[in-house]
């Protein structure tokens, strides 16, 4: 095991999986010569130079768009957008032809493509950078949704979503590619849909989606520390396919449950899950399901703001509480 940063580990993915597989490269704005908008690219261009890591022009939904046709015609595509606003200018590649090309053409067509975007809040980009939309493509059909936590969880599921003959949309957090963690170094792949239990509980589940699960993690120390509560903290690591069961497992033993999203409130990751949760784990539940969210308003620019509007370990840890609430001595 070697102790890598994020942006490390999925350079060292995509490095390996390129040396793997001569049909697999890299397409995006900035990221040859600039190595990427968040340095995830560094050391790319000079490794396999400019026929397999190509600068783009600023047109989303034409690089899109490109890796669609390079994905049909046999290669494998890893698309980089800067930020995971600006895949809303490709919307159409991805959900009217990525996703449906495989459907429409009864399987004869495939788009084994990965479409990786950095998204979420904390840096003052303002709102035009900062968003979460992991909810926007776990409802389209015929994608596959990753979120990564960890650098581990990252190189291994991208390495897979590489392999893979769907569409993938890598989502990956701007606040998250400078932590460090441990990752093999070997070849080893991460399947999708294998959520993983970041900490074993009784009390109450607490689910976190991408940075979420890490600062899920912080608050089941406080909830430990000054209240006396035993929370578990399961990390889903792809929305698309979704480990379910998982989760359903831990809500049976805990009989409460938590769920953290940066995004919006209406529609999101927590809400889709929540209906999950009580549609198949009703009579488990001592406790309606809790979500946690980010604030139902557009990413403010102004520092003390946008830290209003994400949500912190204080939230997480008054929402399990009050699952909680008469169950406690």
């Amino acid at each position: 095991m070697a102790e890598l940063r994020m942006r490390e580990a999925l350079r060292d993915a995509m490095a390996e999986e390129m040396r793997r597989d001569e049909s697999v490269f890299v397409m995006g704005e900035d990221v040859g010569v600039f190595r990427g908008a968040f340095k995830v690219t560094d050391g790319l261009l000079d490794e396999f130079g400019e026929r397999r890591v190509r600068d783009t022009p600023i047109s989303e939904n034409t690089i899109v768009g490109a890796g669609v046709g390079a994905a049909m015609n046999g290669l494998r595509p890893i698309v980089e957008l800067m930020t995971v606003n600006f895949s809303l200018l490709a919307l159409d590649q991805i959900v009217n032809h990525a996703a449906a090309i495989p459907y429409m053409f009864n399987g004869q067509a495939k788009v084994p493509m990965v479409i990786r975007m950095p998204g979420g809040g904390g840096h003052q980009l303002g709102p035009t950078h900062s968003h979460s939309f992991e909810a926007l493509y776990l409802q389209v059909p015929g994608l596959l949704v990753a979120c990564p936590s960890t650098p581990g969880d990252a190189k291994g599921l991208l390495k897979s979503a590489i392999r893979d003959d769907n569409p993938v949309i890598f989502i990956e957090h701007e606040s998250l590619y400078g932590i460090k963690g441990e990752v093999d170094g070997g070849d080893e792949l991460l399947p999708f849909g294998q959520a993983k239990v970041r900490r074993e509980g009784t009390d109450v589940t607490i689910v976190g989606i991408l940075k979420m699960a890490n600062v899920a993690m912080e608050a089941a120390e406080t909830l430990a520390r000054d209240h006396g509560v035993s929370a578990e903290v399961i990390d889903p690591r792809t929305l698309r396919p979704l480990d379910l069961d998982t989760i359903l497992d831990s809500v049976a033993k805990t009989n409460r449950v938590v769920i953290v999203e940066e995004g919006w409130p209406h529609g999101g990751v927590g809400a889709n899950l929540s209906t999950l949760i009580t549609e198949q784990a009703f009579d488990h539940l001592d406790a309606p399901p809790q979500r946690v969210t980010g604030a139902d308003v557009h990413m403010p620019y102004s520092k003390r703001l946008e830290q209003a509007a994400i949500p912190h370990q204080e939230h997480i840890v008054s929402a399990a509480l009050a699952t909680l609430e008469g169950a406690m001595p």
